[in-house]
């Protein structure tokens, strides 16, 4: 997904990965602090800074992979979707 407003975060290259945060939102600064102390390479959206057009946008794109409106929500590969600051998961998926 090509959006001008996703903002990249230099790393380790461990696939597609893509979060939908809230800037406000302390899990979401809690998966970006992982993913930054693990060095990962990922892309986010601060859907809460977005225009209501953008928003709609991110919207339908979080749709395609979970019914749930939640935040964080990280997505893997364009297919594996982790909603909610999971430490562990992300250290299984990313860790090595």
């Amino acid at each position: 997904m090509e959006m001008e407003f996703a903002k990249q975060v230099d790393g380790t290259d461990k696939g597609d990965i893509l979060i939908f945060t809230l800037s406000t939102c302390g899990w979401c600064y809690k998966t970006k602090t992982l993913l930054n102390q693990l060095g990962v390479k990922y892309t986010y959206i601060d859907v809460d800074l977005l225009s209501p057009d953008e928003t709609e946008q991110v919207n339908k794109e979080m749709g395609k992979y979970t019914s749930r409106t939640a935040f964080p929500t990280v997505v893997v590969n364009q297919k594996d979707c982790i909603v909610g600051y999971d430490p562990e998961k992300l250290r299984d998926l990313f860790e090595n």
